[in-house]
């Protein structure tokens, strides 16, 4: 699962939670705490791509800092939100998310 999560991470991004959180899930683990580990997985695994793609000239530092202090509070956002959803409506929607951007991909 570290290996897939991790190839995951480094192809697409922080990407490697949609790798982690059905493996999480399917270990048994429940909804929320997969959600949440897979977030704490994922957290060294960007530290080190952002460092390999920054030292290979790949990120726009300007583009990047532009998102960063509203993404700062959308993980506050989405964060105490997590907490007050059911389970059940987590997935469905942590399922919509998916299925809309893997439709998004194949059309463009």
């Amino acid at each position: 699962m570290g290996a897939l999560v991790g190839i995951a991470n480094g192809l697409f991004g922080s990407g490697g939670g949609i790798v982690a959180v059905p493996m999480l899930e399917y270990d048994k683990t429940e909804v929320k705490k997969a959600h949440a580990t897979s977030i704490a997985i994922t957290l060294p695994l960007s530290i080190i791509s952002s460092f390999v793609y920054f030292s290979k000239g790949s990120i726009d530092i300007v583009y990047a800092l532009k998102f960063i202090p509203f993404g700062i509070a959308g993980v506050f956002i989405g964060s105490k939100l997590m907490m007050k959803l059911s389970g059940i409506t987590l997935k469905r929607i942590f399922g919509v998310v998916m299925i809309a951007f893997g439709i998004r991909l194949i059309m463009r």
